[in-house]
């Protein structure tokens, strides 16, 4: 198993909380990113920096991810990408994109950007709080307790 993390909107504390778990489980973890990202020393941890471009981090994970990996991803196209192909996607808020989801959160994404495009102001996403950070934390953590530990060595 390994990790991939759409990392250009990734929260910080996020990040953290995956290089701690990937340490301690020791998984791959690998941030996909624009911008060369620092990452802890760890044969385990890396970051890959991709061309700039609209979804072009989105297109390099969609195409590496496997079954059985995870994906952490805000961007509700990638998580149905992945989710298409067998990968499971986390949100940096803690809720798993499943095949019975992902395509009512990309209907209401859609539909939130077609109001926008006629001139509706809709909101944006709420602050980032400490519960979303437990939430993703406990998320993962019931995701990473299903892995045998050999299997993520």
């Amino acid at each position: 198993m390994k990790i991939w993390v759409d990392a250009d909107a990734c929260p910080k504390v996020i990040k953290e909380i995956l290089f701690r778990a990937a340490q301690r489980r020791q998984i791959d973890l690998i941030l996909v990113a624009n911008a060369p990202l620092a990452v802890p020393r760890s044969s385990r941890i890396r970051s890959i920096v991709v061309p700039q471009g609209i979804d072009v981090a989105d297109q390099a994970i969609t195409d590496w991810a496997e079954r059985g990996d995870l994906v952490i991803t805000a961007d509700i196209p990638l998580a149905a990408a992945v989710v298409e192909k067998g990968v499971q996607a986390l949100n940096p808020r803690g809720e798993l994109y499943t095949a019975d989801n992902v395509r009512q959160h990309l209907s209401m994404r859609n539909f939130m950007a077609d109001l926008r495009g006629a001139g509706v102001e809709t909101s944006g996403p709420s602050a980032f709080h400490q519960r979303d950070r437990q939430a993703f934390a406990n998320q993962l953590d019931r995701l990473l307790a299903r892995i045998p530990p050999a299997a993520s060595a």
